[in-house]
């Protein structure tokens, strides 16, 4: 079957065209860090059938948004990941993830652990962090993530964990709970181990505000 495009010389209905189908941001999402195999997407997308990634990553790859390649001996695993331009869709990520933010009908979820990342370099607030210097690790599950904050800029990518200020280890909803929920380190101390400096941890935790929530015009008067 052919697929619906909106036939409109508006750039922002290609990129609808492109990228707009049930699935196919979240899937070039989980790539922002850099080139995955298909059994990683399926795990950070549980809700994603495998036939339905299969379809994404052909119509991605078709659009000249996603690529593969065969990584060499020893692991001689076949990977995707996002072409250049491709790349390029973070910003569209960021923006469209700092307007969904204010929704006033957005639902508490899990986040992949790429999501969080993402979404730690959309609501970092340079403001708060003018004259701090800090490096944060992340180890969720098997991969680990770092964090630099330097003068009111933040780089996190993962990476190996060494000579850090603060260390978060186990349960990374735990974490979101934390950074975004406002949820008490020590409600989920059997969820998440912390250690570090505990006022260095506290200004770590009040860098990603999130923006303040649109009104419900949807509520009975």
């Amino acid at each position: 079957m052919k697929k619906r495009v909106y036939s409109d010389g508006c750039a922002a209905a290609h990129a609808l065209d492109l990228v707009g189908d049930r699935w196919a941001l979240p899937v070039m999402r989980e790539m922002m860090l850099g080139p995955r195999r298909f059994s990683d997407m399926r795990a950070a997308l549980p809700g994603l059938s495998a036939n339905v990634l299969t379809q994404r990553l052909e119509e991605l790859e078709r659009n000249s948004i996603v690529q593969r390649r065969k990584l060499p001996p020893p692991a001689s695993v076949q990977v995707y990941e996002l072409t250049p331009w491709g790349l390029e869709a973070e910003e569209l990520l960021k923006v469209m993830g700092r307007w969904a933010a204010r929704s006033p009908h957005k639902e508490a979820g899990p986040m992949s652990p790429v999501s969080i990342v993402l979404s730690m370099r959309t609501m970092f607030c340079a403001e708060q962090a003018k004259d701090l210097f800090l490096r944060v690790g992340l180890f969720f599950g098997l991969e680990t993530y770092l964090a630099e904050i330097r003068n009111g800029t933040i780089a996190v990518d993962r990476g190996e964990i060494d000579d850090v200020d603060i260390l978060f280890s186990g349960d990374h909803n735990a974490f979101v709970a934390c950074l975004y929920g406002k949820v008490p380190l020590a409600n989920v101390a059997d969820q998440l181990a912390v250690t570090g400096d505990r006022k260095l941890l506290e200004r770590f935790l009040s860098l990603f505000p999130l923006p303040p929530t649109a009104p419900d015009l949807s509520a009975p008067r």
